[in-house]
């Protein structure tokens, strides 16, 4: 078995990475090899046994004032790109689809891909009426289209330890006011899924029912996010929480051979000086952690990941990203304007790591990665077209907020997906909300590389 430790102390206190070249490692080509699009707008019914407030969402996705008339507030970027209108208008009747935040590792009997949707519209506050779900997903590369079976989560034997958004229901199904749904990995059957509220993992049957809540422990303290249930105001940073908010478990990684589970959190661990993210292994078969932790070191630029799944033994893919969206050629150079992106996709990247390369400050090796940013597509297989001042004849990008989907499909081919944060992002372009994209990428050279 792996046997990776780094005591809690030298999380805490190692000094900040060097941001060199030899962290972000060399750049591998990645040409596109399948397109297929979901878009924006696909919305679902609630269960019928769901309660009736189930059945129009967004309400709270607002602000402050609730809204309960549909279709009657259009959602824009926000103050970091622009507030941009997307087009789209919520509270929704029924439920948004919404974006895909974790692929498992392993598929489904028939084949399928296991995808996850994530906690509604963003936040525990706006997304009490958002239902929790997971899909069965499989993209038509011939066609663009994409299949998908949707599966809701829910919590009817009493398992949660705190009570949730519909706590008097029969059914118990769960939302976004309980937990944010980041990662995804079946094991013997069974689902984890990493979030972010704790943050924790929840065991849960491929019916959705859920069976076991399990706390973040590392070197014997509970880790808790500002979101924590049990948390209280005044609250210190650092003391009761150390995970920062929407910095849980956005990427959880199975490991073929040793059956862990390895749970990275999202950003770094408050306190921690230091620009890498935490990464935890946990036995799905004793239900514990095990101690074992390494650190992701993030390159220059990037501020968070956004899936992470192993392509062999000891390496594994990480999708490394900024906060920005759309394309570069159209950076705003003064104020905002509907014709510019204040903030654009810079790094965006999927980087593959030796999680058995591990340096004296506990950061595993970066091998190299593939710029999402940078995708040949000499055969014009893409869908869509991306607004830019620029020629992009041959090349294609992923220019969203949030790419958080990447799984291998054989020796040279991998995809990758992104969470288009319906209603509120674009990228795409400049005044239309962001599709689900699904990419099917050659990569040889990546998974070649050691």
């Amino acid at each position: 078995m792996l046997r990776l430790s780094v005591a809690l102390v030298a999380l805490l206190t190692a000094p900040v990475l060097a941001q060199a070249d030899d962290v972000v490692g060399k750049t591998f080509p990645a040409t596109l090899a399948g397109h297929a699009v979901l878009e924006a707008n696909t919305i679902i019914p609630a269960p019928a046994d769901a309660p009736a407030d189930a059945q129009v969402s967004g309400k709270f996705a607002a602000g402050s004032a609730r809204v309960d008339a549909p279709g009657t507030v259009e959602g824009d970027t926000g103050g970091l790109h622009g507030k941009r209108g997307t087009g789209l208008s919520f509270p929704f009747e029924g439920q948004p689809v919404q974006g895909f935040s974790g692929f498992a590792m392993e598929r489904a009997e028939d084949g399928s891909i296991i995808a996850l949707t994530d906690n509604g519209f963003g936040s525990k506050l706006n997304s009490p009426d958002a239902l929790l779900f997971f899909h069965k997903i499989n993209p038509d590369w011939e066609t663009g289209d994409v299949a998908r079976e949707t599966i809701f989560l829910k919590d009817p034997d009493k398992v949660v330890p705190f009570r949730i958004a519909y706590e008097g229901t029969a059914e118990r199904y769960l939302t976004g006011a309980d937990f944010d749904l980041e990662s995804i990995q079946l094991v013997d059957g069974t689902l984890w899924i990493g979030e972010e509220f704790g943050p924790y993992l929840i065991e849960a049957g491929l019916d959705g029912v859920v069976k076991g809540v399990y706390p973040t422990m590392l070197n014997g303290e509970e880790i808790r996010s500002p979101d924590h249930p049990a948390l209280r105001i005044p609250a210190e940073e650092g003391k009761d929480y150390q995970s920062a908010r929407s910095g849980g478990y956005e990427g959880m990684a199975l490991q073929p051979g040793t059956g862990l589970l390895w749970a990275m959190l999202e950003k770094p661990l408050l306190g921690s000086g230091e620009n890498a993210l935490t990464v935890m292994a946990f036995d799905p078969k004793t239900r514990e952690w095990t101690g074992d932790v390494v650190k992701f070191p993030l390159a220059e630029g990037a501020t968070a990941i956004g899936d992470f799944n192993f392509i062999d033994e000891t390496r594994a893919l990480v999708i490394e990203r900024d906060n920005g969206e759309g394309d570069p050629s159209l950076k705003c150079e003064g104020e905002p304007t509907a014709d510019c992106f204040p903030a654009p996709a810079m790094v965006k990247r999927v980087v593959l790591v030796d999680m058995s390369d591990v340096h004296e400050d506990g950061t595993v090796r970066r091998i190299g990665h593939i710029d999402l940013m940078d995708i040949a597509d000499p055969d014009g297989i893409a869908r869509l077209e991306t607004a830019a001042a620029r020629d992009l004849t041959g090349k294609y990008t992923m220019p969203f907020f949030t790419i958080e989907d990447v799984m291998k499909v054989d020796d040279t081919h991998i995809i990758v997906a992104n969470d288009n944060n319906l209603p509120f992002s674009s990228g795409r372009r400049l005044d239309a909300p962001a599709a689900n994209e699904f990419l099917l990428l050659a990569v040889p050279e990546l998974l070649a590389a050691e």
